[in-house]
Formats: C-alpha cells, sequence, structure tokens
C-alpha cells in the first residue's frame, strides 16, 4: 500500500493547483472590486428624516420582497420619503414604501407599488424596541435601502420628532460646523502658500 504525504517527495500533477497555484489566479475572474459594488449599493437614503427627526438609535433590518420588486430597487426606483414603520403583534412592518413596477415586466408578475412590507430583524431587538416605542411614543423611520452583499437592507432608525424650532437649530448648527471647516481649509491653505 503506497500512501502519499505531503512532503514526502511526490510532486503534485501539473495544473492541479494549490493555494498559491494556477487555480487561485483564474482566467476571466472579475476583479473583486467591481463584484463588490455590485453587490453593495446604496439605492435611496431618507435625508429629510434627518432633519425632521432625532435619530436615537439604529438598526439593519431585511427586507421581504418579491422578485420585480428586488429589480426595480436594482434601478433605483422607490420612493423611502413617506414610509414608517409599525409593530404588528411580534413582527415588524414596513409601511407606505412605493417601490415603482419593473421597466421589463409586460404586464407579468406586477407587484402591488404601496403594499407593507415585513422586515427581518432578530427576536431580542424588537422585543428591545417595542416598549421604547409604545413608552417614549417614538416613531420608527427609515434611513435607507441599500444592497448588501446582494441582499435588500434598510437602515431603522428609533426617533424622536422634531418640532419647528428644534429643526431650525439644527439647520443653523450644521452651517455653522460648515462654515468652521470652511474656515479652517482656508487657514490651511494659506499656511502652505
Amino acid at each position: 500500500m503506497n500512501r502519499h504525504r505531503a512532503g514526502t517527495g511526490s510532486a503534485a500533477p501539473p495544473g492541479a493547483g494549490s493555494l498559491t497555484g494556477p487555480m487561485s489566479a483564474r482566467k476571466g475572474a472579475k476583479p473583486k472590486d467591481k463584484a463588490d459594488e455590485s453587490r453593495n449599493k446604496v439605492v435611496a437614503t431618507n435625508r429629510q428624516a434627518r432633519r425632521d427627526y432625532e435619530i436615537l438609535e439604529t438598526l439593519e433590518c431585511g427586507i421581504m420582497l418579491r422578485g420585480s420588486e428586488v429589480k426595480s430597487l436594482r434601478e433605483s426606483k422607490v420612493q423611502l420619503a413617506d414610509s414608517y414603520g409599525r409593530f404588528d403583534g411580534n413582527e415588524l412592518w414596513l409601511h407606505a414604501l412605493h417601490i415603482a413596477s419593473y421597466s421589463h415586466s409586460g404586464g407579468f408578475g406586477v407587484h402591488e407599488l404601496d403594499r407593507r412590507r415585513k422586515l427581518l430583524a432578530h427576536r431580542a431587538e424588537i422585543d428591545r424596541w417595542r416598549p421604547r416605542v409604545e413608552q417614549e411614543h417614538l416613531a420608527l423611520v427609515p434611513l435607507s435601502l441599500y444592497f448588501k452583499d446582494g441582499r435588500a437592507k434598510v437602515e431603522l432608525a428609533l426617533a424622536r420628532g422634531r418640532k419647528q424650532a428644534d429643526k431650525r437649530q439644527a439647520i443653523a448648527k450644521r452651517d455653522a460646523d460648515l462654515e468652521a471647516r470652511k474656515a479652517i481649509a482656508r487657514a490651511n491653505r494659506q499656511r502652505s502658500d
């Protein structure tokens, strides 16, 4: 009985490959950068939510979609601005998310545009957020919709609504920070010249 062990002088047949051999650098394989870009893509953001709400905590949730909805998301045909999250029993749902119909559907397999969609989150996180929403009268606001490793995800925020004066203060603070950054950049440029 002849057994071959690594390091005993038995050579692997040509083209068999090892971790550093010819199979690790396959011909025609896409560079990882391009594959990552297509699998990780921000589809929509809710910029108005950061102005209208004070964000207390965020959570990444999966979202249950139909095939034509996923194809529409890949074309970025979605409106996130008016949508909101809500608890229904022990489940978390996203309401008023408008996903336009897929451009190449041809009438077959068309989905309902404004239906409610189930969000996928861990039970512990749902159980932790539910009492806060009910007791503190907080809102569940989606901040962004994106693909992560080819799966649709929603960044959901636990948020407290701002009053009009608070919104003005937030805008004034943002403008003041912007002016300060510009002044620092100008000073740094003048030193280097």
